[in-house]
C-alpha cells in the first residue's frame, strides 16, 4: 500500500493473504484500542479494556469490589461498582471472537465487568443442531451451572437491568446494525462493538447518529494497537532512519478446501473487512495513511488465488 506523507512517499507492505481470522489460544492481551469507525480522517485512540466497564460502572462507586480470578469463585450477578454485560452473539466455543470475550469475563480478567447474560440467537435456535451447536450447548450448561449466567435466544428476552448495563455485540458483521439496536432498546448504556461493526459506512454512520441520540456510548477498536510487539516494532524503527515495516499475520485454520469455506461463509464480510482491518488500523493509528493520500494497492499476486468454495 502506497501513500503520501507530506513530500515524501512511504511504503507500508501489508500482506493480505496471511491476515488472521482468529486465534486458537484465547491468553490475549488485556488491553484493547477504541476507535469509533464513523467518520473519515478519525484517528484512533487507545484505553484499557476494562475502560468500557469502568466508564459506565464509576459513576454508582468509585471502587469496584474485587472479583476472584478463580473460575469456580465467580458470583453471579452485577455488584455496586460493576457493570451487567450482555454478551451478544458469542459463537462457537474456542473459535468464536465473543467466546474468547465471554472466557475473559467469566476468568475475572475484568475486575468491573460480570457477564451476567449471553444472546445468542443461533445456537439457541436454527444452529443448536448444526455444526457447532451441540458443543455450544454443552458449554452453556457448563456456564450456566458454574457461574449462574443467563442464556438467551434474543435481545428481547433480556430482563431489566438491575446495574449499569453493558452490551458487547460479537455477531455476524451483516447483524449488527439490527443489534444495535435491539440493545438500545433494552437499555445499554455502552456498547462494545466488534469490529468492522457494519458492512458499509453508511450504516456506521446511521448507527452512530442512533447511539448519540439515545445517549449511548459506542466503542470499537483493535488489540494489535495496543500489543506489545507492535509497540516494540514501532520502538525500534523510530531508531533506524528510513526504516520500512511490513505486517505479517497468519490465519488458525487448516489450509483445506473445507476450513476455508467455512471461515469465508462465517465471515462473509470478506478479508479487507475482517481480517486485514487489523493492519489498517494500524496504517492509519501510526503511520498517517488516510483515504486522501492512499496513492496505489498491489495485491501479491504470486501468494494469492482465486476459489469457488462450498459455504
Amino acid at each position: 500500500l502506497r501513500y503520501n506523507k507530506g513530500k515524501r512517499r512511504e511504503t507500508q507492505y501489508l500482506d493480505l493473504a496471511r491476515s488472521s481470522t482468529w486465534h486458537k489460544s484465547h491468553k490475549t492481551s488485556k488491553e484493547k484500542s477504541i476507535s469509533p469507525q464513523s467518520t473519515p480522517g478519525f484517528r484512533p485512540f487507545s484505553v484499557t479494556m476494562f475502560s468500557a466497564f469502568s466508564h459506565l460502572s464509576r459513576h454508582h462507586q468509585s471502587s469496584a469490589p474485587r472479583v476472584a480470578s478463580a473460575i469456580g469463585r465467580r458470583f453471579f450477578a452485577a455488584k455496586a461498582g460493576q457493570s451487567e454485560v450482555v454478551l451478544v452473539g458469542c459463537g462457537a466455543p474456542n473459535r468464536g471472537m465473543g467466546w474468547y470475550h465471554a472466557v475473559q469475563m467469566l476468568e475475572g480478567r475484568c475486575p468491573s465487568a460480570s457477564l451476567d447474560y449471553v444472546v445468542e440467537p443461533w445456537f439457541l435456535g436454527a444452529g443448536s443442531t448444526g455444526p457447532g451447536g451441540p458443543e455450544f450447548g454443552q458449554w452453556a450448561k457448563e456456564t450456566t451451572s458454574a457461574h449462574g449466567t443467563s442464556f438467551l435466544s434474543s435481545v428481547a428476552d433480556l430482563p431489566a437491568p438491575k446495574e449499569p448495563r453493558c452490551a458487547l455485540i460479537s455477531g455476524r458483521t451483516a447483524d449488527n446494525p439490527r443489534l444495535l439496536t435491539e440493545c438500545i432498546a433494552a437499555d445499554c448504556k455502552t456498547i462494545y462493538l466488534e469490529k468492522p461493526g457494519a458492512p458499509t459506512v453508511k450504516e456506521l454512520q446511521q448507527m452512530k447518529e442512533e447511539a448519540e441520540k439515545a445517549g449511548v456510548a459506542v466503542l470499537m477498536g483493535y488489540n494489535k494497537n495496543v500489543c506489545k510487539y507492535v509497540r516494540k516494532t514501532r520502538e525500534f524503527a523510530e531508531t533506524v532512519p528510513g526504516s520500512h515495516v511490513t505486517f505479517v499475520s497468519n490465519n488458525a485454520y487448516e489450509n483445506t478446501p473445507e476450513s476455508l469455506g467455512e471461515c469465508f461463509e462465517r465471515n462473509a464480510e470478506g478479508m479487507l473487512k475482517n481480517m486485514a482491518i487489523h493492519e489498517l488500523a494500524l496504517l492509519v493509528s501510526f503511520y498517517d495513511v488516510t483515504v486522501e493520500n492512499i496513492e496505489s494497492v498491489t495485491a501479491d499476486k504470486e501468494f494469492s488465488s482465486m476459489q469457488t468454495l462450498p459455504g
